[in-house]
Order: structure tokens, then C-alpha cells, then sequence
């Protein structure tokens, strides 16, 4: 009996999904099943998970995407949908089984077609596309000599991407994440609305996006916060050995966020050496600059900070000066070099935690000396940021202290010997200790970019904020049609609500 029912369930899956495809063939915007367009798709940059696509969109603006997802929504089978960007994404996350994925970038906006950046109440802003590259945003501002205040370490990466997570980097100190700095949105629901919101109109579709894992919708258009574009930065490298003090200079710089631009740096990074020599820590600071000006930011700005500080005399590895796209693009030359050597499209099964500053002298002696031991084979980046400079209202969770730390280890799984899957699973054993000695010892760290497999663990991520996420899923995606491969909300039971009656008899 049990088999026969499985059969049933088998071929009613297979019917729907043949009248899926058909219905998708009315729709507006370039819908395609093409074996190459699917595999793209299903694969991510973690290379980690497949899950085939049934469909997917390049829409040709906001309205497709609300003409599909009203299809999805209205249809009495819903069907997954999800947005995906640059494909930046590690565990799946914007992947769909049997449903359509979004290409956002595949809408391209011509240079005459965008928007000039335009001067509000608030300040300078620009409207761009939720799947515009932030590289784009950039080169589109700067000819208007203004960017964006707030900048992730890598710019290949979609605005409405960032905006889904938080988007922190070395200014966020500052400016606070991304997400702190975006006067409104266009935002598409998965009742397949389509609505501007911000904090004064549809506030709580704003502040439910915003960190919103893709949860609530789907960001077609963001206006972004601008500033004067730097012309030149000045970037400076000093080694510690001693965390404590490492530490301690990071606190005492990022005290100074409120000072004139005169007095504190323009942007604060650190990244962790682990190798055989032990545990050294690198701070890299930056501060902007005219071509007029550089003499007087070294001789009397950065002079005076560095005064300031106990790294190491000699170890200033570096002092240079670059133009101010070059030093947010750094990344984009690592990524060709590694690409040409055949080393990036590797697994990444990389992680980022948040951790409170009055711990993060325990992570240091428990991960950075213990579980990574002699050698992290990898990247270990250290931003800290200020609770003061985010919204509690949007949907991301933070631990809970005024000044936290996002370490992001960015460890690949690069065969240096003993197969690639080898590999693999020694990292991903090592990031589960990882987090095990972060709850064991109860560190109160919280995940970004968040991965986790059920939903009892998503409750535990969001603390006391479940409530509130479940009440902004039920009210703006009643039917879970979005981010399904978050695996936050069970998606199954409205996808298949036509079969639901033999899934009960095979379970029973």
C-alpha cells in the first residue's frame, strides 16, 4: 500500500511540474529551460549543493517578476521562487527544487537608461536595481563624483543580495552595514505586490526585507545613501601579536566613529595568521584623500592615530596609496589570479560568526590558538562594528553588546593532496566544533549569513525575534513561496497542499 501510494505521489508530482512549465510559457520576460540556463541556476559559489530548477526568469523589469510570483501565489499549487544575483551564496540558499530562480542580473541597464544620482532631504541618493553589481553602482556614481558610504570587502555581489544579509565592511563603523544606508525600496511580495516602502511608507515591509534573508520579498529597486567620492585612499598595515592589544587599539579606534573626518580613520579591517610560526594579527587601516591633500593626512592625521596605537614598531608592512576604486576592488584580482589557477571553483564551506566583544578574547584562545590549530588554510577576516549604527527593526539579529566583531573564515577546500571531498569534510567538521565551543561556552554569538537546516534551529538563531519574523512571513509571504532554500519556514506543505492528504497516509 505504502509503495503504491509513493507511485501516486511520484507521477501527481510529475504532472504538476509538466503544467508548471506550461503555464510559465504565457508569462512576460524570457523564460527558459535550457539544460545550461537550469545548471547555472542550481549551482551556487559555495559548490556544495545542486538542486535543479524547474524554470528560469530573466525578467525585463519589476512587473514580471510580480506577474510570476502572482502566478505562483494564485495558482492552487504554489510553486518556489527565489531571486538570484551574482550566485554568491554558499549552502543553496537562493536555489529552488521544482520552482523558478530569478536572474537578477539579467536585466541589463544601460548607462543612458540609469538613473542620475539626485539630491534629497536626506542627502544625495541614487536608484538602482535590486540586481545591479555594487562594482556598477560605483563606476555609475563616481562620474557624478559621489559613491556609497557603506562597502562590503567585495563588490561582484548584487544590491539587493547585500541588502537580504546586512552588507558590512571596513566603514561600517562609521556608516553602519548596508543596510543602514537605503532611503527606500521597491519591493515585490510573495503575494506578488508590488510596493515602495520605507521607514515612513509601508515600514514594516522596509525594516522586513532589510536583513530579511529573501524572506518577505523581492528588492527590484533600492535608493542608496551617497556621499563626496574620495579621489585617492592612504592604506596602512600594523602587526600585533598580542590579541589583547590588537583588540584594544580596534576599540580605541572605532571610540572615535563620531570625531570630524579629521581625527579617525576612513575604514577599519584585521585579518588572523594562523600558520606553523603561531597566531599573528594584522589591522588595516584607511584613510581618504585628495591628490592636493596626501601629505597633510600622512604627516598630521595618520601620524597623530598611529601615535595612538602599540603594534609592533617595525612592522608596518605596508604604506601606500591607491585610487579609491582600486582599493575596494582588491579582491577582483585575487579572485582572476585564484580562477586562472583552476583554485576557486572549488567548495567553500565558509562561515561567519558574530561575536561580542566580551568574548572575543575566549574565541581567540579557543578557535584562533585551539580548533584551527597551526594552520587555518585560508582567509580569517576580523570587521568590528558598533550596535548603535543598525536598526533593531530590520530582520537581522546581532549579540547582545554594544560592540561586536564579524570573523568571517573563508576556508576552501583546495586538494593539496588528499582529495578535494577529504578536505571538505575536515573543514566542515572543523566549523561544527566551531560552533559547538561557541555554544558550550556560551558566547552569545550569532550567525551571519546564516546557514542551518531545520527550523528548531532558525528559532534558536532568532531568539526572541521569531515571533516577529513568523508574523512578517505570515503577512507578506502567507503561502512560503520565497527563499525556500533558506529552510527557515516549511515549504512542502503549501507547495503540495493538492497531495497532502497521500503524504499523511505514507507518513501514517
Amino acid at each position: 500500500m505504502v509503495s503504491k501510494l509513493k507511485l501516486m505521489f511520484f507521477f501527481f508530482h510529475l504532472i504538476s511540474i509538466v503544467v508548471l512549465a506550461l503555464d510559465l510559457s504565457k508569462l512576460h520576460g524570457n523564460i527558459s529551460n535550457n539544460p545550461s540556463d537550469i545548471k547555472a541556476a542550481s549551482l551556487d559559489f559555495g559548490n556544495m549543493r545542486y538542486v535543479e530548477a524547474l524554470a528560469v526568469m530573466y525578467p525585463n523589469s519589476a512587473h514580471d517578476i510580480v506577474e510570476l510570483i502572482k502566478k505562483s501565489y494564485q495558482s492552487e499549487k504554489a510553486f518556489p521562487v527565489s531571486p538570484k544575483g551574482s550566485g554568491h551564496s554558499l549552502y543553496g540558499q537562493a536555489q529552488v527544487a521544482d520552482g523558478v530562480v530569478i536572474d537578477m542580473t539579467g536585466t541589463k541597464v544601460s548607462l543612458q537608461e540609469r538613473k542620475q544620482p539626485a539630491q534629497g532631504s536626506k542627502g544625495s541618493y541614487v536608484d538602482v536595481w535590486g540586481g545591479d553589481l555594487w562594482v556598477n553602482v560605483l563606476n555609475w556614481t563616481v562620474t557624478y563624483g559621489l559613491a556609497p558610504k557603506s562597502w562590503t570587502n567585495y563588490l561582484y555581489v548584487t544590491v539587493g543580495g547585500t541588502l537580504s544579509n546586512a552588507g558590512v565592511g571596513g566603514q561600517s563603523y562609521i556608516h553602519g552595514p548596508q543596510i543602514s544606508n537605503v532611503y527606500e525600496l521597491d519591493v515585490v511580495t510573495g503575494k506578488g505586490e508590488l510596493k515602495t516602502c520605507s521607514k515612513d511608507e509601508n515600514s514594516e515591509l522596509f525594516y522586513s526585507v532589510l536583513g530579511g534573508l529573501g524572506q518577505f520579498g523581492i528588492i527590484t529597486r533600492a535608493r542608496i545613501a551617497l556621499e563626496p567620492a574620495p579621489e585617492c585612499v592612504v592604506l596602512i598595515h600594523l602587526m600585533y601579536l598580542d590579541f589583547s592589544i590588537f583588540t584594544k587599539d580596534i576599540e580605541y579606534l572605532i571610540s572615535l566613529h563620531e570625531k570630524p573626518a579629521n581625527e579617525r580613520f576612513d575604514s577599519i579591517h584585521s585579518s588572523v595568521l594562523i600558520d606553523q610560526g603561531g597566531v599573528r594579527y594584522v589591522l588595516e587601516v584607511v584613510k581618504y584623500f585628495s591628490k592636493l591633500t596626501e601629505d597633510t593626512v600622512r604627516q598630521e592625521i595618520i601620524e597623530t592615530l598611529l601615535k595612538k596605537l602599540d603594534f609592533i614598531p617595525s612592522s608596518t608592512t605596508s604604506s601606500i596609496s591607491l585610487t579609491y576604486f582600486d582599493f575596494l576592488d582588491q579582491l577582483r584580482q585575487m579572485e582572476l589570479d585564484l580562477r586562472r589557477k583552476g583554485l576557486l571553483d572549488v567548495p567553500h564551506p565558509w562561515i561567519t560568526l558574530l561575536v561580542p566583544k566580551s568574548k572575543i578574547g575566549e574565541f581567540d584562545k579557543g578557535i584562533f590558538k585551539g580548533i584551527l590549530g597551526s594552520n587555518s588554510n585560508g582567509w580569517i577576516v576580523m570587521k568590528p562594528l558598533l550596535e548603535n549604527k543598525w536598526d533593531v527593526r530590520t530582520s537581522v539579529v546581532l549579540p547582545d553588546e554594544d560592540i561586536f566583531y564579524a570573523i568571517l573564515m573563508l576556508r576552501s577546500a583546495i586538494d593539496t593532496g588528499e582529495g578535494t571531498k577529504a578536505k571538505l569534510d575536515f573543514i566542515i567538521n572543523q566549523n561544527r566544533e566551531i560552533i559547538k565551543f561557541c555554544k558550550e561556552n556560551e558566547l552569545g554569538v550569532k550567525g551571519y549569513m546564516a546557514h542551518h537546516e531545520t527550523q528548531e534551529e532558525w528559532i534558536e538563531h532568532y531568539g526572541d525575534k521569531w515571533d516577529l519574523i513568523y508574523k512578517r512571513k505570515i503577512e507578506f509571504d502567507p503561502k512560503h513561496i520565497l527563499g525556500t532554500g533558506q529552510h527557515i519556514f516549511q515549504y512542502s506543505s503549501v507547495f503540495r497542499e493538492g497531495i497532502s492528504s497521500v503524504n499523511c497516509e505514507v507518513e501514517g
